[in-house]
């Protein structure tokens, strides 16, 4: 177990995290897990080696509770060598004119907060173990969208990935921002057909990871081909 690198996934439960979390058990990562309730979490560690897997009711927007969950993978598996700051949530229709604000607190606090809440919790350890962080943006954080506070936080995510990294100049931590077109998760109430799948984009993840330590990828952009005309 010793000899594996362990890495950390926040909103794992379902969707990218959970996709990304099988995909990394497969390739041998001890794996820290969590999310705001731990019911899934916990069958998903028994479809993995449970042996090998973590999991943590942790609330993103409490950086109290991201602190103790950082020292609970340290002390379960010795060493923390990347994290894939993942947990997010959407909005609600209404636009700047008519979107109650409650969502956009919520929006705030997940998307933004939450993920700086991972990485200031997580960041002293990385730099340790010269390691990795990996934050879900999404192409919405470089396209214009009517009225949409969701997008807005994903720019704001994108500017998280961009200093955070000209801040690990010299440390040895590689920074990662993954920005992936829609997905066909449970964030969305109907399915999505023509959209991505949570394992494309978890293999985006595990591409990053996969490079040597003399290789930086910086920003990997990832949209479902268009529907073939005709």
């Amino acid at each position: 177990m010793a000899s594996s690198r362990t890495l950390l996934i926040t909103g794992a439960s379902t969707g990218i995290g959970a996709a990304t979390a099988r995909q990394a058990a497969a390739q041998n990562f001890n794996l820290v897990l969590a999310a705001r309730s731990t019911e899934k979490l916990e069958q998903l560690a028994q479809e993995l080696d449970a042996d090998r897997v973590r999991t943590f009711a942790c609330d993103v927007t409490d950086y109290a509770a991201q602190e103790e969950l950082v020292a609970n993978a340290v002390e379960a598996f010795g060493s923390l060598d990347a994290v894939f700051a993942n947990a997010g949530c959407g909005g609600e229709p209404g636009g700047f004119s008519g979107a109650p604000v409650e969502s956009w607190q919520r929006i705030v606090n997940t998307n933004i907060l939450g993920v700086a809440y991972t990485l200031r919790a997580s960041l002293e350890e990385l730099k340790k173990a010269k390691g990795h962080v990996i934050i879900t943006g999404s192409i919405a954080g470089r396209t214009v969208l009517k009225g949409s506070m969701y997008a807005a936080s994903k720019w704001a995510v994108s500017a998280i990935g961009y200093n955070l990294r000209e801040e690990m100049r010299g440390t040895g931590v590689r920074v990662t921002l993954i920005e992936p077109g829609m997905v066909d998760t449970p964030f969305f109430d109907d399915p999505k057909p023509d959209a991505l799948r949570p394992d494309d984009v978890a293999r985006t993840v595990l591409f990053a990871l996969s490079q040597p330590p003399n290789v930086d990828i910086g920003e990997l952009v990832v949209l479902p081909t268009p529907p073939t005309e005709g």
